[in-house]
């Protein structure tokens, strides 16, 4: 009976981990991909640690509301710098596509370690609040090392799609645990010392950069290297590669047309319009419209999602404070990123045959429910098994709103739909932080988990008013097949 167990066990293991272990064996794979995770330590530590110090040394959650908000995946990121990471992060990521990912991550780099010993000290000293607003946008000032990360992946492996799509679930992977460890992390070193979390923090930005930065036999070559090599200047090269990616927008237009001509029962003449139209529109630079009821219906919804987590956010910390168990917050966060973890390695493994729709609003119900019911926890242990029930749904929620994407906008505006989700996100994360803040400080933690609840409610209601095209795109299955 033991040995059976051991054997299913293993077997499930293998499953799960070892397409994992064998992309890990590549050489020198491991060592950018560890060097990243580490090099981001400042998104799941730095809004905590500016959270918990700010409140302590200013006792003003609405300061700590402003300056904090939600990340993507974090409990806390800078309000403002929320923002100017939606702002440098594009520029960033063509800068390194231009010129290198060590020529542009160095530099920046430079600027995150100068700002973050600006603000500790700044913060420690308890200068006017608005020095404070000053500083924290060069916070974002941190190379996009997920992206280059997944840049040099899709470059090794360039070719074979099977082992890509496990590196990217991969990359998914590692980036849950860095927020399962660096939230604890946060929570008990800030509460020891701001100074100390930062410390800390700038020492993973140093170890993890020098692990990926000095990894060359894997790093992409940017624009201006291959432009050299052709003997070209950097113009003439991007003008070659817009062509070719002009000629590669109009096919797949033709294929996106004839598609749903075809699926809307369009007759052949018919058909063949639409393609023609579709090349026409591509070789005259116009681009189909993209908002839709269900594409703004899934925009407002992030920007919700953003909202009322990172109202979450503070509150859970008022709450722990209130309770005088602020040094467990990391923790109660720790076990919402564990939680995801878990739902999105599961998640990814299953090929679904229930249709998309079902389980966005599916996941989408159990965040919101789940995260509403705050209002009525009576203990910071009970937030915490909430958000490990809950937090399963958590990463199936942003898959979900990934593939959402894939049958709401045109192929050639895949990039542009998912940029404006996470820029709604992360706006989103904004408000809601310093809404809270400002309940916070006129009715306690009571007040801000009223505002999370309302916010959670909002947000589940609009998710519906995009449903009937929502539905309508997603009736038939689209399969999740991660191959693991």
């Amino acid at each position: 009976m033991t040995n059976s167990v051991l054997a299913g066990a293993k077997s499930i293991g293998q499953r799960l981990f070892g397409g994992y272990a064998e992309l890990l064996r590549i050489p020198h794979t491991a060592r950018f991909s560890v060097g990243s995770v580490i090099a981001c330590m400042p998104f799941p530590m730095v809004g905590m640690t500016i959270t918990i110090s700010v409140q302590h040394y200013y006792g003003n959650y609405s300061l700590a509301g402003a300056l904090s908000g939600r990340h993507a995946k974090a409990p806390f990121s800078p309000s403002v710098q929320a923002i100017a990471l939606a702002v440098a992060s594009p520029v960033l990521g063509k800068l390194v596509d231009k010129f290198g990912q060590r020529q542009v991550s160095i530099p920046t780099i430079i600027v995150w370690m100068i700002a973050a010993t600006a603000l500790v000290s700044c913060i420690t000293a308890r200068v006017p609040s608005w020095i404070l607003f000053c500083i924290v946008p060069f916070m974002a000032a941190i190379p996009p090392w997920g992206a280059m990360s997944r840049q040099r992946w899709t470059t090794l492996l360039k070719g074979d799609t099977e082992k890509t799509n496990r590196a990217l679930s991969l990359s998914g992977v590692f980036d849950e645990c860095m927020w399962v460890i660096g939230n604890p992390l946060a929570s008990t070193l800030a509460v020891i010392s701001g100074l100390l979390a930062f410390s800390f923090t700038g020492v993973c930005v140093v170890v993890g950069a020098l692990m990926f930065l000095t990894e060359l036999s894997t790093e992409p070559k940017s624009q201006t290297q291959l432009a050299r090599e052709a003997g070209m200047t950097r113009k003439e090269y991007r003008e070659r590669e817009a062509a070719r990616s002009k000629a590669l927008q109009a096919e797949t237009a033709i294929e996106y047309a004839r598609d749903r001509a075809r699926s809307e029962g369009k007759t052949a003449a018919e058909v063949q319009a639409a393609m023609d139209q579709a090349a026409a529109d591509v070789n005259a630079g116009r681009k189909e419209s993209i908002w839709g009821p269900g594409l703004i219906a899934v925009c407002v919804t992030w920007f919700g999602l953003g909202a009322f987590q990172s109202a979450a956010g503070i509150s859970i910390v008022a709450f722990a404070t209130e309770a005088n168990m602020k040094q467990y917050t990391g923790f109660v966060f720790a076990c919402f990123s564990f939680s995801s973890l878990i739902g999105a390695l599961v998640y990814g493994a299953k090929n679904w045959t229930i249709p998309l729709w079902k389980r966005f609003y599916f996941c989408l119900v159990v965040v919101d429910l789940g995260i509403g019911s705050f209002m009525f926890a009576k203990h910071l242990w009970v937030i915490m098994i909430i958000y490990l029930f809950i937090g399963v749904c958590q990463a199936p929620t942003w898959v979900n709103g990934n593939q959402l994407m894939l049958h709401l906008v045109p192929p050639t505006r895949f990039t542009e739909g998912m940029a404006w989700m996470g820029a709604m996100n992360s706006i989103g994360g904004s408000v809601g932080s310093a809404i809270a803040g400002q309940f916070i400080d006129r009715m306690g933690s009571h007040g801000g988990f009223i505002v999370v609840t309302a916010l959670a409610l909002t947000s589940l209601v609009i998710a519906l008013f995009g449903f009937k095209q929502i539905k309508d795109s997603t009736e038939q299955p689209m399969l999740t097949t991660v191959s693991v």
